[in-house]
Parts: C-alpha cells; structure tokens; sequence
C-alpha cells in the first residue's frame, strides 16, 4: 500500500480484482474498512480527550488544532524527503514551498480553517454521542451550496432525504434539551462545521489544479497556511497565556497524545482514500454511515449514558437519510450513464 497524491484508482482496483483469488481480496477489503473505522473512531475518541479531558483541564481547542496541523506538515514534509531519498519505499510526490501556489490556495486554506476548528469546537461542548447528529447537516447543505454556487438541481428523491436528516437533527437537538445535555454553543458550531465541510468540498476542486491535482500538495498547502493564520487567533484568544500556565505542559503523556493526535488527523485522509480505492464511493459513504452508527453506540457505552427511544430515533434518522441520499444519488448517477441525453421534457421533471 503506497501513499499518492493523486491517481485514478478505479482502474488499479479493478485490475487487482481480476488478478486476486476473491477470499484474498475480501480479506484485503475487511482489513482496510476495519483500518478506517478503527483510526476515525480512535481520533474522535482522543480528540474529545485533548479538548474536553477533567484530567487535562486544557482550555485551548486551538492550540490543539494548530498543532496537529503543525505534525501534518511535518508528516508531509518528511514522507516527500523519504520518497525522494529512497524510491520506491513510499509514492509520495515532491514538496516545495512555492508562495504563489500558498496564496492561490489561501481562500480554500480559510474555509479549511473553520471546518477543522469548528469541528474540534463542536466536539468540545457536545458528547461524542451527539457529534455525529450535530454535524449531520452536511449533505443539506452540500445541496443547497450545489443549487446556489453551482447552479446544480435537485431531485426531489434526494431532497426528501435531505428533510428526513434535518428532522432527524431537529429531534435529536430536542432530545437533548429534554435530557439536560444540550450545548448550544456545540450545536451552532456544529452546524458551521457542516456549512464548511461543504464549502471545502465545492472549492477543493477548484484549487486542486493549482496544485497539480494533488491531494498531498493540497493537504501540504493546506496546513502551512492554517498554521500561519492559526498564530494571530492563538494572541488573540489569549491560548499562549493558558498554555503557560498549564499544568501539564511539561508531560510526555500530554505530548505523546498531542502528536497521536495529529497522527490521527493525518492518517484519516490516507485511509478513506484507501477504503475508497479497494472498494467505491458507494461503499464508502455507507461504511462511513455505519462506522458513524458503531461510534454512537460505543460512546453511549463508554461514557455509561442512558438515551430515550426519541433520541435514538433521531441518530436512526441522520443515519437513514444519509444513507438514503448515498444510494438516490448513485442510482441518479448510474441512470445518467445509461442514458446520457434525456428528453428535454424529461429534463423538466427531473430538477427540483
């Protein structure tokens, strides 16, 4: 398995199917979809720890998002240095600092910014029970932001999902009023996640061409920027003074899960392409739907949490509705290839 920054996968996998005996390559595929649930549920996990610990009593979520992107260059730097070193040890590509690409790159770094730190904020005041419903609006907004930037329409199969996931958030908000657990300050950052998880989505494939349509330049890039700006909102939030006075700064364990951490945070993007490769987009996004499910049920369990039946309902139903949006789209998708050229009249009632 070897890292790339930008490949067309689809031709590898289907030339390894055709090769590889079919047990080798169901193993191979649950090996890989246990490795994406494992990292991602492990760096939520660890996450909430460093934001939210009563151990650790930190109050810095953005130092703890600046530094992970800090270890992501890092990661990044040195894995371009070992392929350029020793060839075939990794299929990395070659990074170099180029300022002209770092400011063309810079809006989409701004959008990134907000997604990885309103995510950290949501999952600091909400449990990790809860994250998963409150940034749930994702695929909404992924639809209204298709429609007014793009000028994309909907049909109307899809936006009935979309209403099943915003009633399932809308019942999962109020579940956790009724049980004294709801954060508001979590749920509105939440949702600026999901607005900026989309945005970073629609521009990526905007900038990736600046970078040589390289998710490894783009992530490279990324991050140099987000630690660049990240700098001035440490001043400003006053997080070098609460560093200071940190108990623990002095701690190889704080460290040590600091650096896991970013670790996590690199590794995530390596393995959903991964998954993405040996399996499809489909298969991705329920395996990420399902993964979400197991996570919620493992949190419930760990933090030894007891939900009402409504409250459960409303995971069902962001669960549901994502899921039933995956499969509308990819069945809208596969109905396009085989027939590429609808009647005009067609047209009419396909968008909404």
């Amino acid at each position: 398995m070897a890292l790339t920054g930008a490949s067309d996968p689809s031709g590898e996998a289907e030339a390894d199917s055709g090769e590889k005996p079919f047990l080798l390559r169901a193993l191979q595929i649950a090996l890989v979809v246990s490795l994406y649930w494992v990292t991602s549920i492990s760096m939520v996990f660890l996450n909430k720890y460093l934001l939210d610990s009563p151990s650790l009593q930190l109050d810095a979520p953005i130092f703890v998002t600046f530094y992970q992107c800090v270890v992501t260059v890092v990661l990044c730097k040195g894995l371009s240095a070992l392929a350029t070193c020793c060839p075939g040890t990794v299929d990395f590509p070659a990074l170099r600092l180029d300022l002209r690409v770092a400011r063309s790159v810079l809006p989409l770094s701004v959008v990134f910014i907000g997604m990885i730190t309103f995510n950290n904020l949501c999952l600091k005041y909400v449990g990790v029970a809860f994250y998963n419903v409150g940034r749930s609006l994702t695929t909404v907004f992924n639809v209204l932001l298709s429609y007014l930037l793009l000028k994309q329409t909907t049909s109307l199969y899809a936006l009935l999902t979309c209403g099943i996931i915003i009633g399932g958030f809308w019942l999962g908000v109020d579940q956790e009023g009724a049980e004294g657990t709801l954060s508001l300050l979590g749920t509105v950052f939440g949702v600026l996640a999901s607005l900026c998880v989309s945005l970073n989505a629609i521009y990526t494939k905007k900038v990736l061409p600046a970078v040589d349509n390289s998710i490894w330049r783009l992530t490279f890039y990324n991050n140099i920027n987000a630690c660049v700006l990240f700098l001035p909102l440490l001043l400003l939030l006053g997080e070098l003074r609460t560093l200071w006075s940190f108990a623990h700064l002095g701690s190889a364990h704080f460290w040590g899960m600091m650096t896991l951490g970013g670790l996590f945070g690199f590794a995530i993007g390596y393995v959903t392409g991964l998954q993405i490769k040996f399996t499809s987009p489909l298969t991705h996004n329920v395996s990420g739907t399902a993964k979400a499910c197991f996570q919620t049920v493992l949190a419930v369990l760990y933090y030894e949490e007891t939900k009402s039946f409504l409250w459960w309902t409303s995971n069902l139903m962001v669960l549901g509705g994502s899921s039933a949006y995956t499969w509308v789209r990819g069945w809208e998708m596969k109905k396009v290839q085989e027939d590429p050229s609808p009647r005009e009249d067609e047209k009419s009632t396909v968008g909404v």
